[in-house]
């Protein structure tokens, strides 16, 4: 692994290009989780800062509080073009309306939406506008800047070591994580959470990504046989929402 700046910089270069909708990045490397998951906390944490400091400006404005974190939410989809919510609403269409394997990974490459994947958006939307709305100002930041950071540092432990679900597909194309940007993406993810949030918080976060990351594993290699892009998204979707609940009982 490169640890030059000029890696570090290209790393984070594709790392936006392939997690948000910026137009005119352009960069020599396209993203592989193999090399550039090491960065995904810093990117994550950066998106989230955007949507945390726009649902802190919608506070300021006297937007009421529900209405100013789905607004912000909103936003965050827009920004990253639901990737990860696409990837989410696969997942619950495919794990619950498959049969066999191979059903389910039909569904999955299946564009259009099913009652399973709406639902399961409704849900998660819903759980992370209400505990938003219930963080004022800075704290909806940071809790915001944490979610999106250690959501995003699960990503590259939910690929590590576990096999493809099938031969081509997102997860395919940006390959699997070496030890070494495992490694360096959960310091990071740690370090962001800890900075950002009390201690005691901080680590109740950690603890319940971890719990998220090890059963969808368990439960994406039962269901499909290995993990897909899509699980990776549902992966990073209730990260999201497992940090926001905590950080709201918290409170």
């Amino acid at each position: 692994m490169e640890f030059g700046w000029r890696a570090w910089r290209d790393d984070v270069i594709g790392a936006v290009q392939f997690l948000t909708r910026l137009p005119g990045i352009a960069h020599g490397r396209a993203f592989e989780m193999r090399r550039a998951g090491r960065v995904l906390p810093l990117v994550g944490g950066a998106i989230g800062g955007v949507i945390g400091a726009c649902c802190w400006l919608l506070y300021a404005l006297h937007v009421p509080t529900l209405a100013a974190a789905a607004l912000a939410l909103a936003l965050g989809a827009l920004f990253t073009g639901g990737l990860h919510e696409d990837g989410l609403a696969d997942t619950a269409d495919g794990f619950g309306g498959g049969r066999t394997q191979a059903q389910k990974l039909e569904i999955m490459k299946d564009s259009r939406i099913g009652s399973y994947g709406v639902l399961a958006l409704v849900f998660v939307s819903a759980i992370k506008i209400t505990c938003l709305s219930t963080l004022p100002g800075g704290h909806g930041m940071a809790a915001l800047i944490v979610a999106h950071a250690l959501a995003r540092a699960a990503l590259p432990f939910a690929a590590f070591a576990l096999p493809y679900a099938k031969a081509t597909g997102l997860a395919v194309s940006v390959g699997q994580p070496t030890v070494a940007s495992l490694v360096v993406a959960g310091l990071l993810g740690i370090a962001i959470a800890i900075t950002a949030l009390p201690l005691i918080t901080a680590l109740a976060c950690l603890g319940a990504v971890g719990v998220v990351t090890i059963v969808m594993r368990i439960v994406a290699q039962r269901q499909i046989g290995g993990y897909t892009g899509d699980v990776l998204g549902a992966i990073e979707q209730l990260g999201e929402t497992a940090v926001l609940l905590v950080v709201s009982a918290l409170a």
